[in-house]
């Protein structure tokens, strides 16, 4: 028996389950949701740069985790929850299908590139360029300033 796999997949499952117990609609389930994405975001950008070396199954946890985690995220922000978060745009409530179609696009190319699991560093790079840029666009729409 693989030890290795069965580990890792046990991890996968984990941090999926994860994302959902922490998805409650609170500020800081929010908080909690991207700080997941962000993490993953930045294991795999440290693969691409050479700062870590190439894993597949590090790789796999972290899209496992931008994916999962992106189709709970627009569920946090509903009708009667906290508006006033001064990094949050009001935006987000007048656009809701705008919002939710950018999240489950990253959900998908998380989806797409874990399926093509990305073999090396270029690849994993490639695949933070298309990750990176569905994160920059929801933040530039959604996001203020700090």
């Amino acid at each position: 028996m693989n030890w290795k796999a069965v580990a890792a997949a046990a991890a996968m499952a984990g941090i999926a389950l994860g994302a959902v117990n922490a998805a409650d609609g609170t500020h800081d389930s929010r908080v909690a949701l991207m700080k997941r994405i962000g993490g993953s975001t930045g294991a795999l950008a440290a693969i691409a740069k050479g700062e870590k070396p190439y894993d597949a199954e590090a790789v796999k946890a972290a899209l496992t985790t931008i994916a999962a985690t992106s189709k709970v995220f627009p569920d946090q922000f509903k009708p009667d929850s906290d508006k006033n978060d001064p990094a949050v745009s009001p935006k987000i409530w007048e656009n809701m299908d705008d919002f939710k179609a950018r999240a489950e696009k990253l959900s998908a190319d998380a989806e797409i590139a874990l399926a093509q699991l990305p073999a090396d560093t270029a690849a994993v790079g490639a695949t933070v360029n298309t990750l990176g840029a569905n994160c920059g666009g929801c933040h530039k729409a959604y996001r203020l300033s700090k």
